[in-house]
């Protein structure tokens, strides 16, 4: 029995709690405005009744990839993860960031601010149909490699030839942008 379904959040919108378990695909079926606070709601057909709802960096990340018009996105796939790492009142609580997006043919890589006088590379990876087939665990692979660039470099192309989740590059490439040059 998958129990996934039980820790959904009787909520309106997404939340990156629904995303604890790994990242998840999603097809957009419509785009609305929303309120000042939360102005895109942007509805999937894999949770009828439940919208996304990009905070601004992830915004900036839509209109970079496909544009201004909103209309356009519907039919199109996204797929979202649980990023730890992002802050709240300067505290660490997670939040739901874009890894992946169809009708984009090459990864896209976008300086955004992420605070004040701070920014920082965001990678998108465009989203395909191809499987990894490979078995391996990227992310305790990546945990391995620890602190080592060249370790967190070599894993990225080998999870690149393999096809990993877009969700999974993404990871993987922030941590190696971190390493590089104190950019995540």
């Amino acid at each position: 029995m998958d129990i996934t379904d039980t820790i959904t959040p009787n909520s309106e919108q997404l939340n990156a709690e629904d995303l604890l378990v790994g990242p998840r695909t999603y097809t957009v079926t419509g785009v609305e405005e929303g309120t000042a606070d939360q102005p895109v709601f942007i509805h999937l057909s894999e949770v009828p009744g439940r919208t996304y709802r990009p905070a601004k960096t992830m915004r900036r990340v839509l209109i970079a990839c496909w544009g201004t018009e909103a209309s356009n996105y519907v039919g199109r796939r996204m797929t979202l993860f649980n990023d730890q790492t992002v802050m709240w009142a300067g505290k660490p609580v997670g939040g739901i960031r874009i890894a992946a997006l169809s009708h984009i043919d090459e990864a896209k890589e976008i300086n955004l601010t992420v605070t004040r006088g701070k920014r920082a590379l965001f990678v998108v990876q465009p989203l395909t149909d191809t499987v990894d087939t490979s078995g391996r665990d990227w992310l305790a692979e990546l945990e391995l490699a620890g602190d080592d660039r060249d370790a967190v470099e070599a894993l990225g192309f080998a999870a690149k030839a393999a096809h990993a989740q877009p969700a999974v590059l993404t990871v993987i490439r922030s941590r190696y942008l971190e390493l590089a040059g104190g950019v995540s």
